[in-house]
């Protein structure tokens, strides 16, 4: 799905209901809390926005542009999450 689907010229742009958007900002929740705590390799996505969320035909978002994702150590404390993406 292209951006223009929801923020580009009227004619192409999608109506969203509170309810799909809902499911949307579920979804990329869920995506980022995996990421964070359920996958094998612990990964902080550091520059998470709309143009780097994809939506499929059914409106499940799918987390893209990993670049400025670092892989969290388990022996850290934190990570820096100084300001590094757009």
């Amino acid at each position: 799905m292209s951006s223009d689907t929801i923020e580009g010229p009227k004619e192409f742009q999608l109506k969203l209901d509170w309810w799909t958007r809902h499911k949307i900002c579920v979804g990329i929740a869920r995506g980022l809390a995996y990421l964070h705590e359920e996958s094998r390799l612990k990964i902080v996505h550091r520059d998470i926005k709309a143009t780097n969320v994809l939506l499929d035909r059914d409106l499940n978002p799918k987390i893209s542009d990993f670049g400025l994702a670092k892989l969290d150590e388990e022996d850290k404390t934190h990570i820096s999450t100084k300001i590094a993406g757009t």
